[in-house]
């Protein structure tokens, strides 16, 4: 028997005690699913620079052979997200990414528009004072839902760029309406089975304005354009101190949580590696969305990774954020609810967050390790697979100088 066998044997007898069954643990750790970031692949950076990495991707063909290494060594990353930016084709068409992808054993998830890469862009995209920007808008929404469909995808995540930097320069309501005008374009252009996914910031690329700048914002729009349309939640872009798993309970419990772009920030939308700065915010995030399912609350919701991964190998990076939203969702999955609710009914405070914390201080790598082996993984650390693998080694050798993603232009 394996260490972390023995390991595992312990943690199952403890939590069975607390009435806690592992076995449907796994079964829900197993079926967990987040899609991989396309542009995170590629040399992404920040506003400042990029500093090109060997062997980094290069067309959407490498995106998806990346993407397919990631899902060899983690089992839980079938799906990579685009970026209509950057994920181009030599002639336009998009079937042959959808039969690439899938001969790699993945498949294509979240479509995104652009909305704040190219000079026409100034002023805004669908919220521009202008209206051969609006128009032009109009038509790559009409666009994008064509390459949705074309590499089976079933969801539009559309993050809005647009704002104002000084008082006076626009008229706030005009805006407003001009946003619901060109989301409505893309609502209508999409199909039955389609879901449009709408994300919040409240500064940048704009400072004194954004036009979706919280989440009520994309809520209301959300509300008004119809079932199709929820709220995507980015983690970074929120002010520091928000409290992100109360927004994520508000939106659950009004069926309006569509999905999220997990990343890490200190102060901004740095983008940073999941779980290197607040590992807990997670934990509390997965708290809110389990309890909402056994509440019977519909959780139907996009996890994707949206990162910038400037300083480490991107693929290291993505590996080591997936491993941390896994570690995660297996506490929150370990919290003992029962005693919870006992605690909660005599406003014992004090019990109410040490159950919360016990759950969050157990080591979970016993369980996780093996989850990677019932799910046919190669080895029960998913970086040291990557690693030692050598893929690194040969796309370098292989692959032209990488292109330049954030900061880089379309």
């Amino acid at each position: 028997m394996e260490r972390y066998e023995k390991r595992y044997e312990i943690l199952k007898e403890e939590l069975g005690e607390k009435g806690l069954d592992l076995e449907e643990i796994k079964d829900l750790l197993k079926t967990q699913v987040i899609e991989l970031p396309s542009w995170a692949v590629g040399n992404s950076g920040t506003r400042y620079g990029t500093f090109k990495d060997k062997g980094a991707a290069v067309t959407i063909w490498d995106k998806i052979d990346d993407c397919a290494e990631i899902q060899r060594c983690l089992g839980i990353t079938p799906v990579m997200a685009s970026h209509v930016c950057w994920d181009k084709t030599e002639d336009g068409r998009f079937g042959p990414v959808r039969e690439y992808a899938e001969e790699k054993g993945m498949k294509i998830g979240t479509v995104h528009p652009n909305t704040f890469s190219g000079q026409e862009f100034r002023y805004g995209s669908m919220c521009s004072p202008l209206d051969w920007v609006r128009e032009q808008t109009k038509e790559h929404f009409k666009d994008c839902v064509r390459m949705a469909r074309e590499m089976g995808s079933r969801t539009i995540g559309m993050w809005v760029a647009d704002g104002t930097n000084y008082p006076g320069q626009d008229n706030l309501r005009e805006r407003k309406h001009r946003l619901y005008e060109g989301l409505k374009v893309l609502y209508d252009a999409m199909d039955a089975d389609m879901t449009l996914l709408l994300e919040y910031k409240p500064f940048e690329p704009f400072y004194y304005t954004t036009d979706v700048q919280d989440w009520g914002t994309s809520y209301l729009m959300c509300s008004k354009l119809g079932p199709q349309a929820k709220t995507l939640v980015d983690l970074g872009h929120h002010l520091p101190g928000t409290n992100i798993e109360h927004i994520i309970s508000t939106l659950l419990d009004e069926g309006k949580l569509g999905g999220f772009h997990f990343n890490n920030h200190r102060y901004a939308d740095d983008d940073l590696i999941l779980g290197t700065v607040n590992p807990l915010e997670i934990f509390l995030i997965y708290k809110e969305i389990i309890d909402a399912g056994m509440d019977g609350v519909d959780n139907q919701i996009a996890y994707m990774l949206d990162q910038s991964h400037n300083i480490e190998n991107s693929l290291e990076g993505i590996i080591y954020s997936v491993m941390n939203i896994q570690t995660a969702y297996a506490k929150a999955l370990l919290i003992d609810r029962k005693a919870l609710k006992a605690a909660q009914a005599d406003h014992d405070v004090v019990k109410c967050n040490q159950i919360i914390m016990e759950a969050f201080e157990t080591d979970v790598e016993p369980l996780l390790s093996v989850v990677r082996m019932e799910l046919g993984l190669t080895d029960t650390d998913p970086l040291r697979n990557h690693r030692e693998s050598g893929y690194h080694k040969r796309v370098s050798e292989t692959r032209a100088e990488g292109i330049l993603t954030l900061g880089g232009g379309c």
